[in-house]
């Protein structure tokens, strides 16, 4: 018998029973019978509960992760979506790049006044044309390049 309870799936996926119990209601995965008053599952659910984690922690929605399995519950996972997710990233990190970059730049910045730094302003008007908003592509170019420290 490979399956296994609810408990057994908890423990060995790091997921809580009360996130599988979610996880089940959604439809994301699926118990195959009862032992006692406990769920069981096919022990290839650990997999799909991986496939998940990974979707999640790439920042994809349980709604995006659902549309990934097919009617026979086999992953089938759309590349273009996967792409879009690459280039969101993308933009991210550049977003959080410049925002290191100038809290580096205050932190170390020689000027007695913050406001006197001409390249602490350029962060400000940036920031609050929201050109550092989690939106913006172009950060790096409102707030100049990256130079050395």
């Amino acid at each position: 018998m490979n399956d296994l309870d609810i408990a057994e799936v908890a423990r060995r996926s790091g997921v809580p029973a009360s996130t599988l119990r979610f996880y089940e209601e959604r439809g994301l995965i699926a118990s195959i019978g009862r032992r006692g008053l406990r769920r069981t599952f096919e022990a290839s659910v650990l997999d799909r509960l991986a496939l998940i984690a990974l979707g999640r922690s790439a920042g994809f929605s349980l709604e995006e992760i659902i549309r990934t399995f097919t009617f026979d519950n086999r992953p089938e996972i759309d590349r273009q979506m996967l792409v879009a997710k690459a280039d969101e990233l993308d933009r991210t990190i550049r977003r959080l790049i410049a925002m290191r970059d100038g809290l580096r730049h205050a932190a170390a910045c020689s000027s007695p006044n913050h406001m006197d730094c001409p390249r602490f302003r350029r962060y400000l008007r940036a920031a609050a044309s929201g050109a550092m908003a989690p939106h913006e592509p172009s950060v790096r170019k409102v707030v100049g390049r990256r130079t050395k420290r």
